[in-house]
């Protein structure tokens, strides 16, 4: 019977050893934490957005991201789907992310333990492993208890997100003894940090929007959503989506800039007519200041930033403005500056970016330096879009490489 090792009891993890256990192959995994998937109990605010229904490339990034269609292909995306339908779970889907019907992400976690425990997994918790290297022609793992001995190894440990979970970046490490190399790693689905005296006063707004990101001047990326208005900067869906490409520019110290449309509604129109929006608007609200004038939109502590920066006062109507006045306000609405300068830490991010390179494992992830040697999720150098992108991630790479290692799947077909 062959011994394989993973590390890491994560969602990829888990999937892995589930699908990977046999009456051939013996599973033991290892994790620092007293349960399986500590950091799924965290996702969708509790409520796990385990998988999304537009499986579309552009929302998975990578240094590699020519290599991305040879791993998350249809089929596996579709054996997902069964995977969890098999496990028991119904989900809830709404606008396309999906929820598991209780509403708990602990629902998910459950089933899974419960699964692995069923299939005849060894977990081995509050257990840390110290170092791991080659012997000959197996794998030795070093605890506090002494070292054991495998066939096959998994390196499942996540990235350095969130390390309160558990994930602290043991995996680069392991990953590096083996002589593979890192694109480099950096938070992910994170909080923007910017300064400017206006943010106390903006701080807890939440508002729509379309958030533009700038590179030395250069366009980069536009997202759309609600965007949360904070004492530090900015949060919120869409510049978590941004702050991938933020952190990599700021890496390579670059200028890095957002600039905020909070009518995004006026997207792909003119100047020309967007002024004319703004001229209709001044008619219909004619009675009113600039505030009444602005209300029925924004949130008045927005407005009272957008006001001050224009250098308006909230007494002023519309017609009051000058045409210098008008322009400035239009072009702060449509398209209002915001310098950053660091992203949050580790601690706040959902993920990180880069990791080890895709380049050096074959299609079903296993390294092209040392047989026999897997790794799957967050480890490696790809990160998705928020709304269960990586957490779909974390269960593809799982479900592709138990299945080789426990001969599901025809070794030479998924090497290809």
């Amino acid at each position: 019977m062959r011994k394989v090792a993973i590390i890491g009891a994560g969602a990829a993890g888990v999937v892995c050893a589930i699908c990977a256990c046999n009456k051939n192959r013996e599973v033991i995994l290892f994790d620092k934490n007293p349960y399986v998937g500590k950091k799924i109990l965290a996702t969708g605010n509790g409520r796990c957005n385990y998988w999304n229904s537009d499986q579309l490339l552009v929302h998975y990034h990578s240094n590699n991201e020519e290599l991305l269609p040879d791993i998350i292909t249809e089929k596996l995306e579709k054996e997902v789907l069964s995977f969890f339908d098999l496990l028991g779970v119904v989900p809830i889907i709404k606008n396309g992310y999906y929820y598991p019907y209780s509403n708990q992400a602990s629902s998910i976690r459950d089933l899974l333990e419960e699964e692995a425990r069923r299939r005849g997994v060894i977990f081995s918790f509050n257990t840390e492993v110290l170092d791991v290297f080659r012997e000959k022609e197996q794998f030795v793992i070093l605890t506090k208890d002494g070292r054991e001995y495998f066939d096959d190894l998994v390196i499942a440990t996540g990235s350095k997100a969130s390390p309160k979970t558990g994930s602290t970046g043991d995996g680069y490490r392991f990953a590096c003894q083996f002589r593979h190399h890192l694109a480099p790693v950096r938070p992910a689905l994170v909080q923007l940090v910017s300064d400017g005296k206006f943010l106390k006063k903006w701080a807890g707004v939440r508002t729509s929007c379309s958030v533009s990101l700038y590179s030395d001047g250069c366009f980069i990326r536009k997202e759309e959503g609600e965007i949360q208005l904070t004492d530090y900067g900015v949060s919120g869906i869409c510049v978590f989506n941004l702050s991938r490409f933020a952190t990599q520019f700021l890496m390579q110290k670059k200028a890095v800039e957002l600039k905020i449309n909070f009518f995004p509604f006026l997207d792909g129109l003119s100047e020309d007519e967007q002024m004319h929006w703004f001229i209709e608007r001044s008619r219909k609200i004619s009675f009113g200041t600039i505030v009444h004038f602005l209300e029925g939109i924004l949130p008045y502590k927005l407005i009272s930033v957008l006001l001050d920066c224009a250098f308006i006062s909230s007494r002023d109507t519309w017609f009051d403005l000058s045409d210098e006045k008008q322009r400035k306000l239009i072009s702060l609405i449509l398209q209002f500056p915001l310098p950053i300068f660091a992203s949050k830490d580790y601690s706040s991010a959902q993920v990180c970016s880069g990791g080890v390179l895709l380049s050096e494992v074959s299609s079903c992830l296993e390294s092209k330096i040392v047989p026999r040697l897997y790794f799957v999720g967050e480890v490696l150098d790809v990160d998705g879009d928020c709304g269960g992108y990586n957490l779909g991630f974390a269960w593809m790479s799982g479900l592709l490489v138990g299945k080789v290692i426990g001969g599901l799947e025809n070794d030479s077909d998924a090497t290809n």
